[in-house]
């Protein structure tokens, strides 16, 4: 039986090279397995009775130990990663529901324990709340600019959360997906959540068109894979009083004409990407974002969206509209927060009548001044997503342990910035960041606070990775623990606010 408890390191531990993490020491009956830094590398260690057989076959070297043990010492390759979740089952992911969680994006790979830090601090404190997290998390956009694998992110995560000792349940989110190719090869590697994006189906020109190019449009809708015909829609929307028995929506004719041709098309890739996903016959939650697109999604769409949805036998867990004044890469929201918070509670009311199901918050790191009113509105079915923070503290840390690093990587990023922008919501200014030249080596982690310096950082990460990357991932290693502690103190502040709603 795995044991939840402190288990001391086997005396053998101790004889072996380089470093045991002491949180990943597990016990399973007389077999003991823990994570052992060997040189500049990790691997899985198993001390077990010489008549007793491993649980499970991992690739590697297996040798006698005196007359009673046997000592294998297994690479953290992605089948022994996949031979873990045997014998440790909560760390192979499973769908969430409607638990408040949040997804903690990692794009070099190393972030998790920092991140089961942040959580066990938060539960510690707080141990009747509950955040279900999510630490595989990457888009197929974060995949191509890393030059990482699906299946290589969520075994980073499952190696990273056997390291720190995580024994509660994981989740593994398949971000961005565009294709059902996509599905496929996120689907063999094992991920639970699935998040759709059809954002290349959306039509933001749907808001400005004159009235005969919009019935036109209307018309021209793909309406045998929407089951449905023009004027069926009309009847089943248009010019009434939808009472959601917390509110009532009306969408008049023309309101919904323009809701359907922005959505039209992206509602039915949904539903192609949600059957793909069924006949695959796997437990799993379908999260359904369309935030990447150029206008913000009103509460009519909110509405028209979910009930088209519904209608067509689509189930999901969470959706991520286009809020009010899109929110900034890795920076505090910018905008009115009343105006913010009014709009969160009107796609909250909806989702908690149409539902329920959680509101997504995409590009969500950062957005101190948003959290508490957001697990307020949505009571707690809420989905905070984050990515590049993690990678902007990884930075944080490399400006204090080696400059002359962080230097090279800021004047490269300056470089980089104007073509790696152009996929990314941000106003960053190079004329407003300073020049690392001009600042001491006392003053360069003050860049991580800076807004200009921030965005560049965050935005420009492929091509410093590319061009940076074993450098970074050496420094890191060599610093672990600044890392982590990093992580720590700031997912706290992610983590904090949503727990007064937490479910």
């Amino acid at each position: 039986m795995n044991s939840n408890s402190p288990v001391s390191l086997p005396e053998v531990g101790g004889r072996l090279p380089g470093y045991a993490y002491p949180t990943s020491v597990t016990r399973i009956d007389q077999i003991t397995i823990w994570m052992q830094l060997l040189g500049d590398t990790k691997h899985l260690v198993v001390y077990a009775p010489s008549d007793q057989s491993l649980p499970v076959k991992f690739e590697g070297i297996t040798q006698e130990v005196g007359d009673s043990h046997q000592l294998g010492i297994f690479p953290m390759t992605i089948t022994n990663g996949r031979a873990l979740w045997s014998i440790l089952p909560n760390l192979k992911p499973t769908p969430i529901g409607l638990k408040t969680s949040i997804g903690m994006g990692d794009r070099l790979g190393f972030a998790t324990p920092g991140h089961v830090l942040a959580l066990r601090n938060i539960l510690t404190r707080e141990p009747s709340s509950k955040i279900f997290p999510i630490f595989a998390q990457q888009s197929v956009r974060e995949n191509l600019r890393t030059g990482r694998t699906p299946e290589q992110v969520l075994n980073d995560a499952t190696w990273g959360a056997f390291q720190a000792g995580w024994t509660g349940p994981v989740g593994a989110d398949a971000d961005h997906l565009k294709s059902t190719t996509d599905i496929d090869v996120c689907s063999s590697a094992g991920y639970s959540q699935y998040t759709i994006d059809p954002g290349s189906f959306v039509d933001g020109a749907a808001d400005t068109l004159d009235t005969t190019s919009l019935i036109g449009k209307y018309q021209t809708l793909p309406w045998v894979e929407l089951e449905s015909s023009p004027q069926e829609l009309l009847q089943r929307y248009s010019d009434r009083a939808h009472d959601l028995g917390e509110c009532k929506i009306s969408i008049s004719r023309e309101e919904l004409h323009r809701s359907a041709v922005k959505y039209g098309r992206a509602i039915a890739h949904v539903v192609e990407m949600y059957r793909h996903l069924v006949n695959k016959g796997m437990p799993f939650d379908l999260e359904v974002s369309v935030d990447e697109t150029d206008t913000p999604t009103k509460g009519v769409e909110h509405f028209y969206i979910a009930s088209e949805l519904r209608r067509l036998g689509v189930r999901w867990v969470s959706l991520a509209p286009r809020f009010i004044l899109r929110f900034q890469k890795g920076v505090d929201y910018t905008g009115d927060l009343q105006e913010l918070a009014n709009n969160i509670a009107e796609h909250a009311t909806i989702a908690r009548c149409l539902g329920p199901y959680k509101l997504s918050m995409h590009s969500g790191s950062d957005k101190f001044s948003v959290y508490p009113f957001i697990a307020k509105e949505t009571r707690g079915l809420v989905h905070l997503k984050t990515a590049g923070t993690s990678y902007l503290e990884a930075l944080r840390v490399l400006s204090e342990v080696h400059p002359a690093l962080f230097r090279e990587i800021i004047s490269f990023a300056r470089e980089c910035y104007e073509n790696d922008r152009i996929s990314y919501a941000v106003s960053a200014n190079l004329s407003n960041m300073a020049l690392s030249s001009a600042l001491s080596n006392e003053k360069l982690p003050m860049l991580l606070d800076q807004f200009d310096a921030r965005q560049v950082l965050h935005v420009t990460f492929g091509s410093v990775l590319d061009r940076y990357g074993p450098e970074i991932k050496a420094a890191l290693l060599a610093n672990e623990d600044a890392y982590y502690h990093a992580l720590e103190k700031h997912f706290f502040r992610h983590i904090e606010p949503l727990l007064a709603y937490s479910r």
